[in-house]
């Protein structure tokens, strides 16, 4: 940090002496009582940040002296003139001198400021050796260290910080510990410092469910998933109400079926951990086990009905899975919260329908409700409720949006060509307007059953977005769709080329051979990838029952597909077991299943497709 020739002009020296003032005043006030902040980002510090013996005073007189006072304003002014150098060095001595942490405070983050990751570490040592039991001094000492990549360093200071902490507070700070290291690069050296300095904690009444949940993490860290999970389990046996064990198997779904037990446990044992089961429903969203979902929102909106993102995660659920009366139950009940002034986002909301953004406004939110009502409508037949919806929403932002259910409705009425004119015409500010607008006309003609159109729209998205995995797999699904394998498996391959963990990309490979009786033992092994990228996930569970029925194993089939059935009502996996039903001989329970399907989608091709061919009677 070199230092620079001191000048200065009357105006600016009057602007730092004011600035020194305001800086003696505060110290002058608040020398002995202030415990200052954490590092931003760091845990939240407990309440006591010194010593007992001085936690407590009658009268804290302050340390500032004429000499010390000058020093300060010295150091200041250095600051103004842009000699950060000499302005941290000033300070840092002040701070020796005088035993100050709001000085060692200053003096580290002058040297931040400055971009000196070294001497703000030396600053940070400095101070927890003046003042040895200084918490915020080990925080900033570790912050530090594990900012400039050294993370193996901060064993000995997150040991000393333990040591030090209030053992009323100890347990927070051992469950906070982790976000210290959120932006560390070097996973497995944080993972084994946590698990190092969390050991003599371990067996503690007061502090083991804690600790064990901070091994756990570690362990997930660096996939050493069955520790990670036994460890899950004795912590959520200490404690059943602990909100900690079910977060840790939570982090474990769904790579880890097992860990759902614990999550259920808890959320027995404890059913108000709201926090918990929104994250829980996130992952089951994610793994499109929409039926389990809604189970869980039910549970959240009647015991807490005030709450607003819920609902609206909950009619995405239901509109998704055709259910459009609940769809527009869910999101009026929303709406009305959103418009009586309650809060449009929390912060473990289950988002809308997955992994998208809550909104971040009523106007926003509201936008988002009026979209899937008019889409829910639109479910329903209702073309004029649809447009009186849309016709609510006067958002720029979301105008390829409106125009697109807009569009989708002109389909409806057999007016494609109208449709898709209102696509290509809305503006387009950036390429992901573009992109986005490809892909709406692509599923316009989708919905119209006119794939070769669909082929050639996404064809022409391909040119202009190369290697974009989301249009090669949708351009392989219509190729699948036009009959053309060849083609479809190439861009599929190409989609796992550039995506090794694409899951739909093995499973839609795995079930279009499965689907022609075609290289059936490798379609089950591309399925059972794409299972263990996503495992529980109902389409690709869907898919292995029905490539193990082709195979000949009847009795596995029927497993997976009730299980695939269960997790997600859909009308293709329904008519899929009914088939495997129908076949087996168990003809009641197959009608049963059809006519469940029928009823929530009587146009579906594979389920009209199935009957047909069967020739079942409903």
């Amino acid at each position: 940090m070199p230092a620079t020739s001191f000048s200065t002009s009357r105006a600016s020296v009057l602007a730092a002496l004011l600035a020194s003032l305001s800086l003696a005043q505060s110290a002058l006030a608040q020398t002995e009582n202030a415990a200052g902040q954490a590092v931003q980002a760091a845990p939240a510090a407990p309440a006591a940040s010194r010593p007992a013996s001085k936690a407590v005073s009658s009268v804290n007189n302050s340390s500032l002296d004429a000499p010390l006072f000058y020093q300060l304003l010295i150091g200041e002014i250095e600051l103004r003139e842009g000699d950060a150098g000499t302005a941290y060095q000033v300070m840092l001595d002040a701070a020796r001198r005088s035993k100050d942490e709001q000085l060692f405070r200053r003096a580290t983050e002058i040297a931040l400021q400055a971009r000196a990751g070294d001497q703000a570490l030396d600053a940070a040592k400095a101070w927890r050796q003046t003042l040895p039991d200084s918490l915020d001094a080990h925080r900033y000492q570790i912050q530090l260290l594990i900012a400039i990549n050294r993370p193996a360093d901060t064993l000995e200071p997150l040991r000393s910080l333990l040591r030090l902490a209030p053992a009323s507070e100890r347990s927070n700070l051992i469950a906070t510990m982790p976000q210290f290291f959120a932006r560390s690069t070097d996973r497995a050296n944080a993972a084994a410092v946590l698990e190092q300095a969390v050991q003599p904690y371990l067996d503690s009444p007061d502090t083991r469910t804690a600790a064990r949940v901070v091994v756990g993490q570690s362990l997930v860290a660096t996939q050493r998933f069955d520790e990670a999970l036994a460890i899950a389990y004795r912590a959520h046996k200490d404690d059943p109400t602990a909100e900690g064990p079910a977060g840790l198997a939570l982090d474990m779904l769904p790579g880890v079926a097992q860990a759902e037990a614990i999550v259920l446990s808890h959320l027995q044992a404890k059913p108000d951990s709201n926090t918990v089961r929104l994250l829980y429903v996130r992952s089951l969203t994610g793994s499109q086990r929409f039926a389990d979902a809604i189970a869980q929102l039910d549970i959240f909106t009647t015991r807490e009905p005030n709450v607003a993102p819920p609902w609206l995660t909950l009619a995405a659920l239901h509109l998704e899975m055709r259910h459009p009366a609940e769809a527009i139950g869910a999101a009026r009940k929303y709406v009305a919260l959103i418009e009586a002034g309650g809060s449009a986002t929390v912060a473990t909301s289950a988002g809308a329908a997955g992994d998208e953004e809550p909104p971040a406004t009523p106007g926003q939110a509201l936008t988002q409700a009026w979209l899937l009502l008019a889409q829910a409508s639109e479910q329903q037949g209702d073309i004029k409720g649809a447009e009186a919806w849309l016709a609510k929403i006067d958002s720029p932002q979301a105008a390829l949006d409106v125009q697109t259910r807009r569009a989708s409705l002109l389909v409806r009425q057999g007016k494609l060509a109208e449709a898709r004119e209102l696509i290509r015409k809305v503006p387009e500010k950036t390429p992901a307007d573009a992109r986005a607008k490809l892909l709406a006309e692509a599923q316009l003609l989708r919905d119209a059953k006119r794939w070769a159109d669909a082929y050639t729209v996404l064809g022409q998205a391909n040119e202009a977005f190369p290697n974009d995995v989301d249009l090669l797999y949708e351009q392989s699904m219509m190729a699948e769709k036009l009959n053309q394998l060849d083609d479809m498996e190439r861009l599929l391959r190409r989609v796992i080329e550039l995506k090794p963990d694409h899951q739909h990309a093995y499973n839609a490979l795995g079930y279009s051979l499965a689907e022609r009786n075609m290289r059936l033992p490798e379609a089950r092994s591309l399925i059972k990838k794409a299972l263990d990228l996503s495992p529980g996930e109902p389409f690709i569970t869907d898919s292995l029952g029905w490539v193990e029925y082709r195979l000949g194993n009847n009795d596995e089939a029927l497993r997976l597909l009730r299980g695939a059935y269960q997790s997600r009502p859909d009308p293709e996996i329904a008519a899929h077991l009914g088939e495997v039903l129908w076949v087996s001989g168990r003809s009641d329970e197959a009608r049963r299943v059809l006519r469940e399907a029928r009823s929530r989608d009587a146009a579906n091709d594979v389920l009209r497709e199935t009957l047909a061919r069967l020739r079942v009677d409903l």
